[in-house]
């Protein structure tokens, strides 16, 4: 028989909350995150806007020597972790055993160390790196962290899938749990590369939003004003535990895991396919993986990520699985709210995809004040809906022409 699998904890570090609450509470409230970029002088830069951590403080976190040895993205996802775990409760005979995996995606890694330490060696010379660089910039030292902070000793991996990444870290955990890997896992996404390379490698490819006098307006997913995505940073962790361990420990359940799928276009490093091929397929291996049809969704939680490409090919993509069905479902992008928080997106929209679930509450998608007429779906426009719907799809497509997708459904 296949095994179950549910979420029991939640966790976020974002632009739009240091919690997962309060992230939460922030998208159904509509409030973004967007502002101009202080982190660094942006002049001559296109996009000078992003979603950043502004009072994330690692020191009420860390101490000192820790944080010098801890790039951001590995702190962010350490915090985010904590508070699932905290909010999991997972026993202690089942979190120190071999049984409890840590999966933890990434874009990019420690980008902002790598930047550090490269302008360290040009500038001071090779005596002058940091021992600790190795460590901090490697795609997997979030999920190694994670382990060593919590002491969690299962299997233990980063997935790398660009925009996909959280997605297919999530998913990857799920399927490990219900192949009897193991009982319960961490899994999600981290990512922190708010740094002049980073913002000046997608600006010179004119794929960031360069609305730099409107910034809180920038990310308009479905709007035909839309001009580019606004970079993003944080990490999302959700616990995820074989369901009937969690119903013997009387584990306080979100939702079930009912779903996985993944694909890549094979068509272009960074464009779509514009026949959405591998964004089709993706959304409907995930809906025979739950056993569903396509009526039985409610609810999308949309990559959506306000380019001009994605936008039009997602909603495409979502007519062709769904059909007469899609002008039914409510469709939403948070990164109208939160930006793009690249590696780290689709774990934290599997949070909120979660939350709509339990508290029947569907967040909105902002800005969108002239709809694209390729993009006549309902996207739950400027304000939350209060809405109970039985399962709930993720999309996550990322450059390299990754495609995740993740459905939940009601404990």
């Amino acid at each position: 028989m296949t095994r179950r699998v549910v979420v029991t904890g939640l966790g976020a570090v974002s632009p739009v909350g240091l919690t997962a609450a309060s992230a939460w509470e922030s998208v159904c409230s509509g409030r973004s995150a967007v502002q101009p970029i202080t982190r660094f002088d942006t002049t001559g830069y296109g996009s000078r806007i992003a979603a950043q951590l502004l009072s994330f403080n690692p020191l009420e976190h860390f101490d000192a020597r820790e944080v010098r040895r801890l790039d951001p993205y590995m702190q962010y996802a350490i915090v985010a972790a904590r508070e699932a775990y905290r909010d999991a409760g997972l026993p202690a005979d089942v979190a120190t055993s071999a049984r409890t995996a840590v999966i933890i995606g990434s874009g990019v890694g420690g980008m902002t160390t790598q930047s550090e330490q490269m302008l360290t060696l040009h500038d001071r010379g090779p005596s002058r790196v940091s021992p600790f660089g190795a460590s901090m910039i490697l795609v997997d030292s979030a999920a190694s962290s994670v382990a060593l902070d919590l002491k969690l000793r299962g299997p233990n991996m980063a997935i790398v899938s660009a925009c996909a990444s959280g997605t297919n870290a999530i998913g990857e955990a799920y399927e490990m749990i219900r192949r009897n890997a193991c009982d319960a896992a961490l899994a999600g996404g981290a990512e922190a590369c708010i740094i002049p390379l980073a913002v000046s490698v997608f600006s010179i490819m004119r794929t960031l939003s360069e609305r730099n006098d409107d910034p809180e307006h920038a990310s308009r997913p479905f709007d035909k004003d839309r001009d580019g995505f606004v970079m993003a940073e944080g990490a999302a962790v959700l616990v995820l535990e074989e369901r009937e361990h969690a119903l013997a420990r009387g584990a306080t359940i979100y939702a079930e895991v009912s779903g996985y799928g993944c694909t890549d276009d094979a068509y272009h490093i960074v464009a779509p396919d514009p026949e959405a091929r591998g964004a089709i397929e993706c959304m409907r291996i995930a809906l025979q993986s739950a056993n569903l049809q396509p009526q039985d969704i409610g609810y999308i939680n949309a990559h959506g990520t306000s380019t001009p490409l994605n936008d039009t090919t997602e909603t495409l993509a979502i007519k062709e699985v769904f059909g007469a069905h899609a002008y039914r479902l409510a469709v939403s992008s948070t990164k109208s709210m939160t930006g793009h928080l690249l590696g780290a997106a689709g774990a934290l929209e599997a949070v909120f995809t979660v939350k709509s679930l339990q508290e029947g509450i569907l967040p909105p998608t902002i800005n969108l004040d002239h709809p694209d007429e390729k993009c006549d779906l309902d996207y739950v426009p400027h304000t939350a809906r209060t809405q109970q719907v039985a399962h709930a799809l993720s999309n996550s497509f990322g450059f390299g022409g990754h495609n995740a997708c993740l459905i939940f459904s009601q404990a």
